[in-house]
């Protein structure tokens, strides 16, 4: 398996043992600096494109894990998707469901709308979502078709019953009860029957792990966003045990601190009224480091 590193936001620079974390095969760095204010948040087609170049220019013939940095950058998850040759499930471990479906095509928070266009993905799953994002969704522009028709199942760590209006149907991950999405909480059971669970839901031989690590506590690892309550153990244990018995056709990981620094007067609005402004010390950064360390290995074993 190779690793690729995207130089996007200098998150991932001073960042040195991630190369000895397993036997790669070959590890690379892409330069990006130049195209990050223009992707950072949302982008345009245009740069998307300039963006899906440069990462062709670096395929070695995947399984690749590449390394994105912030989760400001997660749509450019969906590129590298695309280069997948057969079915497969996205498995998708974020604190955020991804889905606004009035915000950009390729926007950090649109993304998976976007990764359920890919004629090879066959389903998205969701794990691990906490936040806010999950109360009264429909006036956030949750894409409930989506889980409706059971092409996205989102299993959130733990989350009340949100507040829905109109007909749904019951779904994987949820029940409909007295206008409410009432949810399968991960929380709720063990590592072990939440990967039986998962491995359940999951139709196709092979699958693509996308990590955006907000979905840990902040004891855990420090984000730019806000951060969900999932145990890093419990998120090795799924990614483990999702790999006994599946293929990983690939994987990705985002969730670095990195300071936005935007140029962009709207995305600076976005930025502030989103997330949480906080900054970075060195323990929080050496945190992340040795949380990739443990992904990157995890994955590297599953993928065997």
């Amino acid at each position: 398996m190779h690793l690729r590193l995207l130089d996007l936001d200098d998150s991932l620079h001073a960042q040195s043992t991630l190369r000895d974390s397993a036997a790669w095969t070959s590890v690379q760095t892409v330069p990006m600096r130049d195209l990050a204010q223009p992707l950072r948040l949302w982008s345009r087609a245009a740069t998307m494109q300039q963006a899906r170049a440069r990462l062709a220019e670096t395929a070695r013939g995947a399984p690749a894990i590449t390394m994105i940095g912030s989760g400001d950058f997660h749509h450019l998850a969906v590129l590298l998707i695309e280069c997948v040759r057969e079915p497969v499930t996205v498995i998708h471990f974020d604190n955020h469901p991804d889905w606004v479906r009035w915000a950009p095509r390729w926007h950090c928070g649109s993304w998976v709308n976007a990764a359920l266009q890919l004629d090879q993905v066959a389903k998205i799953i969701t794990l691990g979502p906490c936040s806010d994002d999950l109360v009264r969704p429909q006036l956030k522009g949750g894409n409930l078709g989506a889980l409706a028709s059971g092409r996205l199942v989102l299993l959130p760590w733990q989350h009340a019953p949100s507040r829905v209006w109109g007909a749904l149907a019951d779904g994987a991950g949820h029940r409909i009860q007295h206008g409410h999405l009432a949810w399968h909480n991960l929380a709720d059971a063990s590592s072990a029957d939440n990967v039986a669970f998962v491995l359940d839901q999951i139709d196709t031989q092979a699958v693509w792990l996308t990590i955006d690590k907000d979905v840990l506590p902040e004891s855990e690892a420090l984000t730019n966003w806000d951060q969900g309550q999932m145990p890093l153990r419990a998120l090795l244990d799924l990614i483990a045990g999702i790999g006994t018995r599946k293929r990983v056709a690939g994987a990705d990981i985002c969730g670095e601190f990195s300071p936005p620094a935007l140029r962009n007067p709207l995305k600076r609005i976005e930025s502030r009224i989103d997330r949480p402004q906080r900054d970075a010390d060195a323990a929080g950064l050496a945190r992340n480091e040795a949380v990739n360390r443990e992904l990157l290995r995890t994955i590297w074993q599953a993928a065997a």
